[in-house]
């Protein structure tokens, strides 16, 4: 008799499972069959696993031509969604001018992409063509760099962004640069953006500036990076500069929403780094302290060159037979690859070039510029 109790559970367990089994069907008939689903996916896996992989969304995206295994390295998460709108995001990309290839590129480097509404990609094109004049333009920014568009899906927060920096006075190409080189700029709070604006004000006034507005606005639009920095990384570069530049305040004053904007969002131990770097290099090539913090006031993006590959293209230069004072004197040259050098040295050569008697210019000159040049010493002029 004890046996009739667990011969009722097994028979019940076993019709328990029967049922469930039947019921796996549903899901899939709903899905084959709903208008939803022509244009989005579903998973339709039991629920046996809390994140099983959307296996139609697997299907939808080979389709669509994307790297899969690209996609779900950069954002695996996505192929767990229970809802998904890849094909719906295709269409609306298509129908802005993408082609299949670049919406396969767009969606294997930036996978949420195909978890937006149309709705909201409606709002945010929108936005951005306040901005730029075109759709062609919108289509060629989110091919190279998706995250710029897709990375918040806070329009309203961007809406509030876009007009708290247009009142800075900046401009239409100023924000195109926002856009595409920090989008993070736009997904900050309005509140954090304006704690920046804040601390460039207060600083100028700091320094007897009469035009707080004005400086901020020449610093953003020099330095796109500034309002995705904390104001204690730049606070503390500008206290930095200060001490180590020797300059007063009017100097700095004038450095900073020049040159010295361009070097502000440096994290603030690879500054002193670099800065120590370039004192210590070329104090034992015989350069005086003077001369030096010049380099730095005149060509302050030096900072922004490791201190193994700054004395790697120094070293360079020397071997060709350029002079520590020419560098000095024509900084910008520091601002191109070693192998760069090595191959225009090399030509140079060839021809006899007299870097003394005519200058290191040519080093610094564009590539059509350069061969142009070698094409006039080659044929005797």
């Amino acid at each position: 008799m004890a046996a009739i109790p667990k011969m009722r559970i097994l028979v019940n367990l076993s019709q328990s499972l029967l049922l469930q089994q039947s019921l796996r069907l549903v899901p899939l008939q709903l899905t084959s069959t709903s208008l939803l689903g022509r244009f989005c996916s579903t998973a339709n896996e039991p629920k046996q696993s809390s994140n099983p992989v959307n296996t139609s969304l697997l299907d939808n995206l080979n389709l669509l031509g994307v790297d899969l295994k690209r996609a779900r390295q950069r954002q695996p998460g996505v192929f767990r969604k229970a809802f998904t709108n890849e094909k719906g995001v295709a269409q609306f990309l298509q129908e802005k001018g993408a082609s299949s290839k670049v919406i396969a590129s767009i969606v294997s480097r930036y996978p949420r992409v195909i978890t937006r509404s149309i709705t909201h990609l409606e709002q945010r094109w929108q936005l951005w063509r306040n901005i730029f004049n075109t759709d062609e333009e919108i289509v060629s920014i989110l091919n190279r760099s998706p995250e710029s568009f897709f990375r918040t899906s806070d329009n309203e927060n961007l809406e509030k962004n876009i007009a708290y920096l247009i009142s800075l006075g900046l401009s239409s190409k100023d924000l195109h640069r926002l856009l595409t080189t920090a989008p993070r700029t736009f997904s900050n709070s309005v509140e954090l953006n304006k704690q920046m604006v804040e601390l460039l004000e207060e600083i100028c006034l700091e320094l007897g500036g009469n035009n707080p507005v004005q400086f901020a606005k020449n610093i953003l639009s020099k330095n796109v990076y500034m309002l995705i920095r904390s104001t204690k990384r730049v606070r503390t570069n500008i206290d930095y500069l200060k001490a180590s530049l020797r300059l007063n305040d009017s100097d700095l004053l004038t450095f900073l929403q020049g040159h010295g904007a361009g070097i502000l969002d440096l994290s603030n131990e690879y500054m002193k780094n670099n800065f120590n770097n370039i004192e210590e290099n070329l104090s034992s090539l015989g350069c005086k302290k003077d001369d030096i913090i010049q380099l730095i006031i005149n060509h302050p993006v030096i900072l922004y060159i490791g201190s193994q590959t700054l004395n790697s293209k120094i070293e360079c230069l020397l071997k060709g037979g350029i002079t520590i004072k020419q560098i000095l004197e024509k900084p910008r040259v520091l601002d191109y690859s070693e192998h760069n050098y090595t191959e225009r040295l090399n030509k140079l050569r060839e021809v006899g070039y007299d870097f003394k008697k005519y200058g290191i210019s040519i080093l610094a000159s564009s590539r059509k510029r350069f061969y142009a040049k070698m094409e006039k010493l080659s044929a005797g002029d």
